[in-house]
Order: structure tokens, then C-alpha cells, then sequence
């Protein structure tokens, strides 16, 4: 018995040491993976100032081009319509309308409200028929009504048979 309570210590042993080299080697491919993406984040922000300075170029060498046949004032009006519509413009493009819904956005609007992404089964219209399912109605309650959706609580627990 005393041999297996050796084999047991070294078994334990060999699972914590694997479990360090495990989290070792994924703490070093993470590192990798971080300092690969820190580098590529940096040439895109670098890659995004140039492009600013160079439409401010652009800009400015509409502006100068305008102001050429026009006064100062209304080559500078100019350029900033030009700019403001070419910026309204990236903006739609980027954010659509509610106007035009988008398969994503009808997708969320069939949604519930639960968040679970499975829309709600549709409501029979009034209680069921006796004999119809063979479940028995309830005939001696006068006033037997179906639910109304504003009378269901969504918090409360849901019991099935």
C-alpha cells in the first residue's frame, strides 16, 4: 500500500508540473500575440495620422484653388460644404438609417425582450375547446377569460408538464 501512496504523490506531481508548463507556454503565445497586435495597432494609428494631414492637405489645396477666381471667404465656405457632405456621407454609410432596416436589424427586432434570440410562440386566441385537446374547459367560471400579453410577467417562472 505504501508503493501506491508513492505512485499517487508522483501523480499529483506530474499533473502540476504539466499544468505550470501549460500555462507557461500559453502566458508566452499570448505575449507573442499581444506584441504582434500592439505593433499592427500602432501602424494603423500611424497610417490614420498621415491620412488626416494629408486630406488637411487636400483640403487646403482645394481652399487655395478656389480662392484663385472667388474671395477667401467663400473659397473657405466652399471647402467646408464640400467636407461636411463627404463627412455626412461616410457617417450613412457607416450607420444606416432606421428607414432601411438591415438583416441584422430585423433580426434583433423579432428578438424578444428576454434577450434569448427565439421569438415568443404566438398566443392562442381564447382557451381551449372542451374535447378539442382532450383538456376540459372550465365551465362553471363565468367570467373564463384568455390572458392578455399585458397581464404575462416575463419574470415569472415558466412550469411545463
Amino acid at each position: 500500500m505504501d508503493r501506491l501512496d508513492h505512485l499517487e504523490h508522483l501523480d499529483k506531481h506530474l499533473v502540476e508540473e504539466l499544468a505550470q508548463v501549460a500555462r507557461e507556454t500559453v502566458r508566452d503565445e499570448l505575449r507573442e500575440q499581444t506584441r504582434r497586435q500592439r505593433r499592427r495597432a500602432m501602424l494603423y494609428a500611424g497610417s490614420g495620422a498621415v491620412a488626416l494631414y494629408a486630406g488637411a492637405a487636400l483640403a487646403l489645396a482645394l481652399g487655395l484653388g478656389l480662392a484663385a477666381g472667388l474671395p477667401d471667404w467663400a473659397a473657405a465656405l466652399i471647402t467646408a460644404v464640400i467636407l461636411g457632405a463627404v463627412a455626412y456621407a461616410l457617417r450613412s454609410a457607416a450607420h444606416p438609417s432606421a428607414s432601411r432596416p438591415t438583416p441584422e436589424h430585423r433580426a434583433e427586432a423579432a428578438a424578444p425582450p428576454s434577450g434569448l434570440g427565439v421569438p415568443y410562440p404566438p398566443m392562442p386566441p381564447g382557451p381551449p375547446e372542451a374535447g378539442a385537446t382532450g383538456v376540459t374547459g372550465a365551465p362553471d367560471m363565468p367570467d373564463a377569460r384568455p390572458p392578455h400579453p399585458d397581464d404575462i410577467d416575463p419574470e415569472q417562472p415558466h412550469h411545463r408538464a
